[in-house]
């Protein structure tokens, strides 16, 4: 509750002739006391209390030593992971935080499939971001040879989103 809405809380007890109102939350106690001064109109007494949070329990037992064991790391060589062909692909990245689309609506087709040709201008999906549709273009020209995002999907800064092939 804000400092407005307290006030206006607080005018509305004082006008509707009760003469005492209790709130209790996890964080605060509030109790509105409304006492009549002869004609002189109301006094409102406001009284806020703050009621301690209490602290989880597993901060409150000590800390044990824990023991693990670390196993060393695998090694794997660049190439094993990606390859040569891979290598040579275009990354298409999403240039906001969003939501992928790969259609204009749902009764249409993707704006692009695995296999098709796009060029620097061709769109190739949208990105919704605050209720914004955003339409994405390649930006490169060559063919679509894998899409790394599901439809309707949550994408971050940069992720990629498809790669293609330039030549």
């Amino acid at each position: 509750m804000d400092y407005k809405e307290l006030k206006d809380f607080i005018k509305s007890v004082a006008k509707s002739g009760v003469s005492e109102v209790e709130i209790k939350t996890d964080e605060i106690k509030l109790t509105v006391r409304v006492e009549p001064r002869g004609n002189a109109g109301t006094h409102t007494e406001t009284i806020i209390q703050q009621v301690p949070v209490q602290t989880p329990i597993m901060m409150q037992q000590p800390v044990q030593n824990l023991q693990t064991q670390v196993q060393p790391p695998v090694e794997t060589k660049p190439e094993d992971t990606k390859s040569e062909k891979e290598n040579n692909y275009i990354t298409i990245k999403s240039p906001m935080v969003g939501t992928f689309y790969r259609k204009p609506s749902p009764d249409k087709d993707p704006f692009v499939n695995v296999g098709d040709s796009v060029s620097e201008n061709t769109v190739v999906c949208i990105i919704e971001a605050m209720k914004l549709f955003n339409e994405i273009e390649a930006e490169v020209t060559g063919k679509i040879v894998k899409i790394l995002v599901d439809d309707a999907s949550p994408v971050e800064f940069e992720q990629p989103l498809f790669l293609v092939d330039p030549s």
